[in-house]
C-alpha cells in the first residue's frame, strides 16, 4: 500500500510506502515530543527556583513530560484535521505566527475538554468540571496557552524553514559536518 507521494531529486514523483510513513510519522512525534519536553522542563525548573524563594517545594518535573507527550499528540492531530493549512505562500512569519495562535487555541480547547471530561468522570458534571476550571484554574490555563504560544514561535519557524529548504535540509545544516558549503554558503 502507497500513502504518500514524493519528488525525487530528478522531479520525478514516487511513492512512500505505508511502513515508510509511519516509521516517519512515529520519529516527528517523538521529535516533537523532546522539544516540547525540553521547553516545558525549563519552565518547571524555573517554577522550582521561584518557589524555593518562598520555601515551597516543587517536584513536579514529570509533569513537562507528560503534557510534552499529550501536546505532540494534540500537535498530531491538530495537523490530521487540517489546522495547519493557511498561509502557505506568504512570508514564513505569517504562517509561523497562524499556526502557532492555532495551535494554542486547539490545546486550549482540549485543556478545556479535559476539564468537562474530569467532571463527568468525577460526577459533578460538565458543567461542574468547566466550573472548577473556571474557579481553580482560569490563570493557570491562561499562563500555559501563553507559554505554549511561545513554545509553539520557533517550533513552527523551523517547521517551516524545513518545508522551504526541502526534506532532510534543515537536518543536515545543523547536525553534518561540512553542510555550508553544500547550500552555497561560505564555509
Amino acid at each position: 500500500m502507497k500513502l504518500l507521494l514524493l519528488h525525487d531529486i530528478f522531479g520525478r514523483v514516487r511513492t512512500r510506502p505505508w511502513k515508510q510513513k509511519f516509521t516517519h510519522e512515529l520519529v516527528r512525534y517523538f521529535v516533537n515530543v523532546v522539544y516540547l519536553a525540553v521547553f516545558f522542563g525549563a519552565f518547571a525548573w524555573y517554577r522550582r527556583f521561584i518557589l524555593y524563594q518562598y520555601q515551597i517545594t516543587y517536584l513536579n518535573y514529570g509533569t513537562a513530560i507528560i503534557e510534552a507527550l499529550v501536546l505532540a499528540k494534540v500537535i498530531w492531530i491538530g495537523e490530521l484535521i487540517g489546522l495547519d493549512h493557511g498561509q502557505e505562500n506568504k512570508p514564513l512569519i505569517y504562517p509561523t505566527i497562524y499556526k502557532a495562535f492555532v495551535f494554542t487555541l486547539f490545546v486550549g480547547l482540549f485543556a478545556v475538554i479535559e476539564h468537562m471530561v474530569g467532571g463527568f468522570i468525577r460526577g459533578i458534571g460538565v458543567s461542574g468540571g468547566l466550573a472548577e476550571l473556571w474557579r481553580q484554574g482560569k490563570y493557570e490555563l491562561l499562563a500555559r496557552c501563553i507559554v505554549t504560544f511561545l513554545a509553539f514561535i520557533p517550533f513552527f519557524a523551523f517547521r517551516e524553514l524545513a518545508k522551504v529548504l526541502g526534506e532532510g535540509k534543515l537536518r543536515k545544516l545543523f547536525f553534518k559536518d561540512k553542510a555550508l558549503p553544500e547550500f552555497g554558503a561560505p564555509a
